[in-house]
């Protein structure tokens, strides 16, 4: 169960407080854990790590919004995509066709609000129809947080009774009320506390069906999130400050226009990307775009609003800036599990963990978990690499994100940056995990293990479970 938004000392708390008996249980039986998702820790791209076990910006989700510049997807005359709206149903076709989702592997399977969906039934898809998709948005455009939580509850009841009913062997059933309540009223306030009593009901409903069925010691029933959350008092409008600097910008809702200089796409809302000299097909990394566009750089980097800004070097080099703490490199050497590590101070020490070299991922997880940046050095690696994302990327600062207009439910609460209340998540488990989970891909792994499924060599997690069971149901709560 993916219980969209949730951060894990608000689950916790009220799980403290005997607001969530059946997560209690739970966390009695098997555990509670706090995990990092990945960059950008925005709702979509963050599923990724579940149902593809990748991190999103190396499947070729590196945002919710972003520009194509080797116009291999989105259609002239914007070359831009947003996955707010309609061209969500793009998904499937934008992401890696050689990556394998969880739907392609499992025996057999359930989504609900999954927003990946390859390789899952028609008859299989809860929240998927046209009529589905009309009420959505309309509860969408009306900043309905009420309507958001009718959805959870509607969508809730169906995945009881189509697991009651077919026992697939993998479930992945998205709960998206708490993101928006928290979007709304803030990560704390009441509304997300009804939220995760949705969640709450649902994994004590499929419970009480599984132990009805003599099912439930084979049953894995795991609650996790995308992303957490954190408080925004001010709204940079960032396509603006571009604008501002005599630039032509193409940002959503409006991506029409004649003069095209600069795409900004935030995502979250407290991360951007940014992609110069549109009009070439094959990607300029910032050695050689730093002659016209340092000065662009500098000015958002003196941006109160800007904590981060990323200028991707090469394939596997970025250089980090940070106003008033100096710049550094991260550089990553191979692939996969074999991948390692460097980061390295150029006159400062941005990201506040000092220098680290030639680490494996897990390695680099341990050296940044307890910083501000937990797990940041893999994650701006895999993602500023990778073809689609910016040539400037930027992290927000606390307190901020950066859009200022359009949205529909007001923004009092914000994530996507590489702060840790936006990466670190729970995750929620009914039977005791024999290795420690370190990331949101350690779910896929552990997931295909236990239905005695091959882990794709690419794959980004590894098992924290290792004992096969007669069936798994897997419900991500985000």
């Amino acid at each position: 169960m993916l219980a969209d938004g949730a951060r894990a000392d608000t689950m916790t708390a009220a799980i403290d407080a005997g607001a969530l008996p059946a997560m209690a249980r739970m966390r009695d039986e098997g555990g509670m854990h706090t995990v990092t998702t990945a960059f950008p820790s925005v709702t979509g791209p963050a599923y990724a790590p579940f149902l593809m076990g990748r991190f999103p910006g190396d499947v070729g989700l590196p945002g919710l919004r972003w520009f194509d510049r080797a116009r291999t997807g989105p259609t002239a005359p914007d070359h831009c995509r947003s996955y707010v709206g309609v061209e969500m149903r793009y998904v499937d076709r934008d992401i890696d066709a050689d990556a394998p989702t969880a739907f392609e592997l499992a025996p057999s399977s359930l989504g609900a609000m999954n927003m990946i969906s390859r390789g899952l039934p028609e008859e299989s898809r809860l929240g998927a129809s046209a009529l589905f998709a009309l009420r959505a948005a309309a509860v969408h455009f009306r900043g309905d947080v009420r309507g958001w939580l009718a959805i959870d509850r509607d969508i809730a009841s169906g995945v009881a009774r189509h697991v009651r009913e077919h026992r697939p062997a993998f479930t992945f059933a998205a709960l998206t009320g708490v993101d928006k309540s928290s979007h709304a009223t803030g990560h704390d306030g009441a509304a997300v506390l009804e939220a995760l009593r949705i969640v709450d009901g649902l994994a004590a409903e499929l419970r009480d069906d599984a132990e009805r069925a003599g099912r439930w010691e084979n049953t894995h029933l795991w609650i996790a999130s995308d992303h957490g959350h954190s408080p925004v008092k001010h709204h940079d409008d960032l396509a603006g400050a571009v604008r501002a600097e005599g630039f032509g910008v193409i940002a959503h809702p409006w991506v029409y226009g004649h003069r095209r200089d600069v795409a900004v796409m935030v995502s979250g809302n407290a991360m951007a990307h940014l992609y110069v000299e549109l009009a070439k097909r094959q990607r300029g990394w910032w050695p050689t775009l730093a002659k016209s566009w340092e000065p662009l750089a500098a000015m958002l980097l003196e941006r109160e609003s800007v904590d981060l800004l990323l200028l991707p070097l090469d394939t596997d080099r970025c250089e980090v800036r940070a106003r008033g703490r100096g710049r550094a490199q991260i550089a990553r050497e191979g692939r996969g599990a074999g991948a390692r590590y460097s980061y390295e101070p150029v006159d400062g020490d941005p990201l506040g963990v000092g220098e680290l070299r030639d680490l494996t991922a897990d390695e680099s997880y341990d050296a940044t978990i307890e910083s501000d940046y937990p797990d940041a050095i893999v994650q701006i690696a895999s993602l500023a690499g990778s073809a689609r994302a910016g040539d400037l990327i930027l992290s927000a600062a606390r307190d901020w994100d950066l859009r200022a207009k359009w949205e529909p439910i007001p923004h009092r609460s914000s994530h996507g940056a590489l702060h840790r209340e936006h990466m670190i998540v729970p995750l929620l488990l009914n039977h005791a995990a024999v290795d420690a989970p370190r990331r949101t891909t350690d779910v896929f792994a552990s997931a295909l293990h236990l239905l005695g499924a091959p882990v794709p060599a690419a794959a980004d997690g590894s098992s924290f479970a290792h004992v096969r069971t007669a069936a798994v149901e897997i419900l991500n709560g985000i």
